[in-house]
């Protein structure tokens, strides 16, 4: 399972393979703060990280690439639409669309934790990792928020 997380400690990102064999003991390299991934056999139930057991599955799909896709093909659409090629235009538009679609159906699922967004790739979301929530989301970014301003 691929873990990609940021150190609690000064929030420098960070990317580690965890095996199933034993925890893995890493270090920041920016700030020497040491940390102990525990691994899961399967999904995990609570974040390796943080130890939070809230968790929400997502695909692993990298949003700029789709939003990329989305932008070349409007643009390819308006200017098609420019030069009175309206059919063209839309077998662009229509064909980005099914390309990213299908680009979509085509990768695998991500679990993120939503305390401390460590995202784990390469493990299958079990079924109590339900998708993404607003509402749990914003109690966790509250929660964030009242911690930076007691630290203050």
């Amino acid at each position: 399972m691929k873990v990609r997380f940021a150190c609690p400690a000064c929030a420098n990102p960070a990317r580690e393979e965890v095996r199933a064999s034993g925890p893995l003991a890493w270090q920041c390299p920016a700030c020497d703060h040491r940390l102990e991934i525990a691994p899961a056999a399967g999904a995990p139930p609570a974040c390796g990280i943080c130890g939070n057991h809230e968790l929400y599955k997502k695909k692993n799909f990298p949003h700029w690439l789709g939003l990329s896709i989305l932008t070349v093909a409007c643009v390819g659409f308006l200017a098609l639409m420019g030069q009175h090629e309206p059919f063209w235009a839309w077998v662009v538009l229509i064909g980005s669309a099914a390309f990213d679609g299908l680009l979509y159906l085509g990768v695998g699922d991500a679990i993120v934790c939503y305390r401390c967004g460590a995202h784990y790739a390469g493990v299958a979301p079990g079924p109590e990792h339900k998708p993404f929530e607003l509402a749990t989301n914003e109690r966790y970014r509250q929660e964030k928020l009242r911690r930076e301003q007691l630290k203050q």
